[in-house]
């Protein structure tokens, strides 16, 4: 342990908070955050983008302290290349297959193979 103190933060306050690119630009909000109750711990956040929400590994964010803002660590043009999902047409994100995709698209091996 390195003795720093444990930072936490409620799903409820990270929801709705803004999501900018690596220049610092606005690219949408955090609509939700999905749980592996299995594994205790966040699967993926769901990313509002234009008018679609993207599956994004916890891992790919990072909070910008004091701001409840998050930064999402690769260009915008990944999710522009993406297909994203529609608000009331969620994917099965208790599939393994589709989990490791998403994944695979930011560069992160799943959290359940570590």
């Amino acid at each position: 342990m390195n003795g720093s103190a444990p930072k936490f933060l409620s799903a409820s306050t990270i929801e709705k908070d803004k999501v900018e690119d690596l220049n610092g630009e606005d690219i949408g909000h955090i609509e939700e955050l999905m749980i592996d109750l299995d594994f205790g711990t966040v699967a993926y956040a769901a990313l509002s983008f234009k008018d679609k929400l993207f599956a994004v590994p916890w891992e790919a964010l990072s909070l910008k302290e004091g701001e409840h803002r998050f930064v999402f660590h690769h260009d915008r043009s990944l999710l522009e290349e993406s297909e994203g999902f529609d608000r009331d047409n969620w994917p099965l994100s208790n599939e393994r297959k589709w989990l490791t995709d998403v994944y695979s698209k930011y560069g992160f091996a799943p959290y359940w193979e570590k």
